[in-house]
């Protein structure tokens, strides 16, 4: 039997909300944090090749991280890294990879999946991605993967379940009704409290030919750019197409505006490390004064508490006293100290953007 099953990998992320552990040079997804054994980008991989066979597994990076995919994936083919020219988040990137996978095989399955996730119930997770690509290849659908959330979180995207939360049973897909992006701690709430909504994992299960048809139906400027597909040299059309693309996420784009939009709830231990308070929350000891903590090398830590202390820098001491709820992030060629604070960071990294700190990106 022919297998018509696909994982695509996306891996273009520079990752700034994690800077600077995550540099322009060597982002997050090539990186080993706290004391992790691999990259996140490599038990990614391995995580998918349990469902997908490898020959079926594409990276889609950015042209400057080929040598990082090969490194860290030496046994993945050369022809499945699709790299791209710019970085135009999400719904550009599954455009190009599902014109190749259906130049490839017109009845590819594909499942998109980040390749910066935290998944600790590997058998759950496992079973979750047969079901939802055994079902996307029986319906034309948009399928996304929800995770029933354990505590009102701000930091994730939210799906609400049409027919409210008698609805819906684990393992079952479900009509979805709205998405919406990152509330904040009022509305994350509400939706946890009313038991109606899941977690946006941002893993996507359809067929190729499904997304592109919905694409040209909900955001039609940015599928249209790939018309020329097979009728000219496919690195000038990719040239072009992410030249004149916006910078768009595919949540953005496709799924808040289709009317096609299942969600498949399931429940396991997950995390999307997308910032320094995702990584708190998954690594955060409350035997540890519910401090995060990574440190190379020897150290000296006195009345701190609910903080993040981590260091890349080997044969240093590192000595950090009296602080709650700070980073304290030391690497190479940066050092950050400043309060654990989302705000804070964004205003650090709005201030990184100047010319004269480019080296340090």
């Amino acid at each position: 039997m022919t297998d018509h099953r696909y994982c695509v990998i996306l891996a273009g992320g520079i990752g700034t909300r994690f800077w600077p552990l995550s540099r322009e040079y060597r982002p997050k997804q090539f990186l080993r944090v706290w004391n992790q054994e691999k990259s996140f980008i490599r038990y990614t991989f391995e995580r998918m090749a349990r469902s997908v066979s490898v020959d079926h597994i594409l990276v889609a990076t950015l042209t400057d991280y080929k040598e990082l995919v090969q490194e860290h994936l030496p046994e993945l083919p050369e022809e499945n890294i699709i790299l791209e020219p710019y970085g135009r988040n999400t719904a550009p990137t599954i455009a190009y990879t599902a014109r190749v996978l259906l130049e490839k095989d017109p009845e590819a399955v594909m499942v998109a999946v980040p390749s910066d996730h935290d998944i600790c119930d590997n058998a759950m997770f496992d079973k979750n991605i047969v079901r939802a690509l055994e079902y996307a290849s029986e319906n034309d659908i948009l399928l996304t993967l929800g995770i029933v959330p354990s505590r009102p979180d701000t930091n994730f995207g939210y799906v609400q379940v049409a027919g409210g939360s008698a609805a819906y049973s684990l393992g079952d897909p479900v009509k979805a009704k709205t998405f919406t992006e990152k509330p904040d701690a009022e509305l994350a709430k509400v939706f946890f409290d009313s038991g109606e909504f899941l977690w946006n994992s941002g893993i996507f299960f359809w067929k190729a030919s499904v997304v592109l048809a919905e694409m040209r139906k909900c955001c039609p400027d940015l599928i249209r750019i790939w018309d020329d597909w097979g009728r000219i040299d496919r690195d000038i059309l990719v040239e072009r197409a992410y030249s004149e693309s916006m910078r768009i996420s595919i949540d953005y784009a496709l799924m808040e505006k289709s009317d096609n939009v299942w969600v498949l709830p399931a429940k396991f231990i997950w995390s999307d490390i997308g910032s320094w308070s995702t990584l708190y929350e998954a690594s955060a000891d409350p035997a540890n004064h519910g401090n995060a903590i990574s440190l190379e090398g020897k150290s000296i830590i006195k009345d701190v508490s609910n903080s993040i202390l981590a260091s890349t820098a080997g044969g240093k001491l590192t000595v950090v006293s009296n602080l709650d709820s700070y980073m304290v992030i030391d690497t190479d060629k940066v050092l950050l100290v400043c309060p654990r604070d989302d705000r804070r960071m964004q205003e650090i990294l709005s201030e990184l953007a100047l010319p004269e700190y480019s080296e340090f990106k």
